[in-house]
């Protein structure tokens, strides 16, 4: 395969990668009436279901995980998986698609300077100054955007401005439950570099079933005490909420995993980092799409300034620690 034809298919499968990651942010809008607590062990529900062939598959890389490495596998799918949706969809069902994707699109960025900060001894340290440029672009599309929320919240008389906040503030959790966890998941790679990555990944699969096996069965004891009145175990409507929890599953959860790791195959790593941004543009796309109508100039300025500053920030280059002393 020629690298103009590699380049083209490594960025079409990233392309994709982030159609079907875009999906993760449109289950709450679909679903405004279904608690996030349900769709998050809804949606894991189906994925560890998905995982349950693959590990037929992996089953001689699993038999190699210890105790220890099942428990790791276990934490890793309970904050990476099931709260860091939680927090996700509750933050999309308070605040509205927009400002919620922007804030977890700075992910790229936050994990770099959070490894900056951890990691600088062993991998290298990013220069505070080269990246100060692509944090101000980020804060400014940030704020764009949010002012542009907030200024169709304040035209509508019945918006509710505390409860756009918890919006923002929980759209703040997840980032720092998918900062932690790609930082986590890379130590436990890295101090165990003669297994199989995707034998790994298919442990975190399999590890996150009983996790949301038990979460959806304490969320249903919980309706049926707390006597909500919601129809369990599926909702007013069950054929689009099992629909779509095992289409995000599937699509989201293992099929965008599985594009984005044929796109990391194919492209240099600066440019597969660059083109995370598919997600956030998907999900941007289709919560406008269910909205019904285009962006405003300003909501448009702030999607600009956000992928302009990380694809700024991803072109910094670690400095490696001998040289960290002579950095700028």
């Amino acid at each position: 395969m020629s690298s103009h034809t590699q380049l083209i298919s490594g960025a079409s499968y990233a392309l994709a990668a982030g159609l079907m990651w875009g999906l993760v942010f449109v289950g709450p809008l679909l679903l405004p009436e279904y608690p996030a607590a349900l769709q998050s062990f809804g949606r894991y529900l189906a994925f560890g279901l998905v995982a349950l062939p693959l590990a037929w598959f992996d089953r001689a890389t699993l038999r190699q995980l210890t105790r220890a490495d099942w428990i790791e596998a276990g934490k890793l799918a309970l904050v990476g998986n099931i709260v860091y949706y939680l927090f996700l969809a509750s933050a999309i069902q308070r605040a509205g698609g927009p400002l919620p994707t922007m804030i977890i699109g700075t992910l790229p960025v936050v994990i770099a300077i959070t490894s900056n900060l951890r990691d600088a001894r062993r991998d290298g340290r990013l220069p505070w100054r080269r990246l100060a440029p692509s944090l101000l672009l980020i804060g400014a599309g940030i704020g764009c955007v949010n002012h542009a929320e907030l200024a169709a919240l304040r035209a509508d008389p019945q918006a509710d401005m505390a409860r756009y906040a918890w919006g923002a503030v929980l759209a703040v959790g997840a980032v720092v439950c998918w900062t932690w966890y790609p930082i986590r998941n890379a130590d436990w790679l890295r101090a165990h570099a003669d297994r199989n990555p995707r034998g790994w990944a298919t442990a975190q699969g399999v590890a996150t079933l009983p996790l949301a096996f038990a979460g959806y069965g304490l969320w249903w004891a919980f309706s049926a005490l707390s006597g909500d009145g919601f129809a369990m175990p599926f909702g007013p409507r069950p054929a689009q909420f099992i629909g779509l929890m095992f289409a995000i599953g599937l699509f989201a959860s293992w099929l965008g995993t599985l594009c984005w790791n044929e796109a990391s195959q194919r492209l240099p790593t600066t440019l597969a980092g660059q083109l995370i941004v598919f997600e956030t543009l998907s999900a941007l796309a289709y919560a406008f799409v269910l909205r019904g109508r285009a962006p405003v100039t300003l909501t448009l300025l702030g999607i600009a300034l956000l992928v302009a500053g990380v694809a700024w920030a991803l072109r910094v280059k670690p400095q490696p620690p001998a040289a960290q002393g002579h950095a700028a």
